[in-house]
């Protein structure tokens, strides 16, 4: 029989050696004897406390467990890659954050709230980037495709559930930074929403309501489900479309 430092030392190998968070269920079948759940998660609990004072941590997010460097380190270890990660254009900013809390929402929520017509380009980067996904479709003329975004979203952003999302007032504090919203990609082409005058306040996230929770919704399964799923069930890595925030990519993981 396994000791609880046997135990320890297989977990640890496994979470170093993988490029991807681990969940619960993932990690017992490590062990051909049955190891429970709460003894997984407490020997998990008392890595990540030995782990505490060196540059890599132990971390738990919507996808499971794994090893990160800190923050603390990471303007050093970035001389190690010179190239600098994607920035977005603002249209692709505004588009995530309205998806991000009012989700589920459709292609003309979001031009409703945003006042522009959105590009299928926006659509398609947050798409690619395994941000956002489809959900369901409003029962509606047309069934229009309703989005939510991802745990793997949450994962890029180091957060574990919907109860970590920031207040509203930080994610319109970066939109409005200016030049920290860089278009390094094809520049979208916009039009403003024919349904909205001049005044509507293009670009202000939260000058609408989408009423999606007013829609009767046929949900497709994707990933497991909607968005609003018990965060302790993240432990286990179970996959559902979940909200993130909007923030810097996330630490390099240490795999």
């Amino acid at each position: 029989m396994l000791s609880p430092q046997d135990v320890k030392v297989v977990l640890e190998a496994a979470l170093l050696a993988s490029p991807e968070p681990l969940g619960i269920g993932e990690l017992r079948k490590l062990f051909d004897e049955d190891v429970g759940a709460d003894t997984i998660r407490r020997l998990l609990d008392e890595i990540r406390e030995s782990w505490k004072d060196r540059g890599v941590e132990l971390v738990n997010l919507a996808t499971g467990w794994r090893f990160q460097t800190r923050a603390s380190v990471q303007t050093h270890l970035e001389r190690m890659n010179p190239e600098k990660p994607p920035r977005y254009s603002r249209a692709v900013m505004e588009t995530l954050s309205i998806i991000a809390y009012r989700q589920p929402v459709t292609r003309g929520d979001i031009e409703d709230i945003r006042g522009v017509a959105v590009s299928p380009n926006v659509i398609k980067t947050l798409e690619a980037r395994g941000w956002i996904d489809v959900v369901g479709h409003r029962d509606a003329p047309g069934r229009p495709a309703l989005y939510a975004t991802t745990k793997a979203f949450l994962d890029d952003l180091g957060l574990r559930s919907l109860q970590e999302l920031p207040p509203l007032e930080e994610i319109s504090k970066s939109l409005d930074a200016g030049p920290a919203l860089i278009v390094t990609e094809p520049p979208v082409d916009e039009q403003p929403h024919p349904a909205d005058a001049p005044a509507a306040g293009a670009g202000d996230a939260d000058s609408g309501d989408s009423g999606a929770a007013a829609d009767s919704v046929e949900t497709q399964a994707v990933s497991g489900g909607l968005a609003g799923e018990d965060p302790v069930s993240a432990e286990d890595g179970a996959g559902d479309a979940a909200r993130g925030d909007i923030g810097a990519p996330p630490e390099r993981s240490a795999a």
